[in-house]
Formats: structure tokens, sequence, C-alpha cells
């Protein structure tokens, strides 16, 4: 399959689309970061499978990954990485931990890395849904253990000629003045992605506004 041509225009509308789902995400997260939350979409790319899972298993000997599958009209998925330094900020200020240790992960810290994942990927689909006028919705989030690629196959390997959309965005937050970044992989397959911009291609720019779509 070739790549699908998409004008500056329409990455540019892609990126405010989930600007504006990642903004409610960030308010949804703050809730339990206990402070203010930014995320960012840096440049839309498109990737090779191989690249991908390439990617993701650069990541799998040093990150705990959560995943979110996005089903319904669109097919993709969502992948959270935390290191161990994630996890031992992120235990410290949302379950007031202390002197947290690095290694194995206690049931409350796992849960709470599956309830960040389901309030992000959650958040960001709805507003995506409403935006794009479309029946999509998140799983809940789970921990493969190994590999990941394996779990990704319904986008991957079922359509081995597609070419994800891969969008990679940090997630950070701040509190008593320290800062976590955490990565945050949202992928969509090459079908998905022309449906996107079908829709955004016949969007009556001239009567709405996405920034009035809450």
């Amino acid at each position: 399959m070739t790549e699908p041509h998409i004008t500056e225009l329409e990455r540019d509308i892609i990126k405010e689309i989930l600007n504006i789902g990642l903004a409610r995400a960030a308010d949804s997260f703050a809730v339990i970061a206990k402070d203010k939350v930014l995320l960012k979409v840096p440049d839309i790319k498109l990737i090779e499978v191989k690249e991908l899972l390439h990617l993701v298993a650069s990541y799998e000997s040093t990150h705990i990954i959560i995943q979110s599958d996005i089903k319904g009209d669109f097919n993709g998925a969502t992948l959270m990485l935390f290191s161990d330094d994630h996890i031992v900020r992120l235990s410290e200020v949302c379950l007031t931990m202390l002197d947290v240790q690095k290694g194995e992960l206690s049931t409350m810290q796992e849960s709470l890395l599956l309830e960040i994942s389901n309030i992000i990927t959650g958040a960001l689909v709805t507003q995506l849904a409403n935006i794009l006028k479309s029946n999509i919705y998140g799983s809940p989030p789970k921990a493969p253990k190994s590999h990941i690629a394996d779990s990704l196959k319904d986008i991957l390997v079922q359509h081995p000629l597609f070419q994800p959309l891969v969008f990679t965005v940090i997630t950070r937050f701040t509190h008593n003045t320290k800062t976590v970044e955490l990565p945050l992989l949202l992928f969509f397959d090459t079908n998905t992605f022309l449906k996107i911009l079908d829709i955004i291609r016949t969007f009556n720019f001239g009567n709405t506004n996405l920034m009035e779509t809450d």
C-alpha cells in the first residue's frame, strides 16, 4: 500500500484534534497526579510495521508497558511506557508511598498504572469520538508481560501491508517542582487513518469550531 497523502493543513487539523482530546485527558489525570499536567503532541509520522515492532521491543526490557486498544469505527491502540523512575515518582505522588523500591510491582502500583492509562486513553477516545462523530471506544487497559507485538496483532499482523500511523506524546506533570515525563504511543492502522482523513475532508469548517467541541 502506498503512503496516504496528507497535506500540511490536514496534519495540523489532526494534531489540533488530538490536542483537544489530550487537554481533557490532562485535566482528568491531574486529579490523581495532584498537580498540573501538560500533554504535548509532536509531529505525526507514518512508519513501517517492522520499525514499530522494533520501537516497542526496545522499550520492553526497560519499561512497564500498559496497552489499551481502540475499537469500533477505528482500529488502534495506545501504549503508555513507565520506567522504574516513573513508577517510583508516581507511587510517591499518587499513592503517598515512602521509600519506594524499584523492581517488582505491587498490586497497588500496577492498579495505579492501569488507572492512569485508562483515564488518559478514555478521555482521549471520548473526545475523538465527539469531534469526528464516530463510534469508538477504548478497551480496558492491560499489562502484557512480554512480546507486546503479539498483543497488537489485530493492527499489525492481520494487515501486514498497513503502515501504522504513530503519534508519540509526552505526558508531563510537575509535583513539588519535580517533573515526570511519561511517553505515550498512539497509533492507528492505515485504514483508520484514511477514515479520519475522509472525515476531515468533508468537514464543514465554516460552521464549526473544533475548540467548541467539548
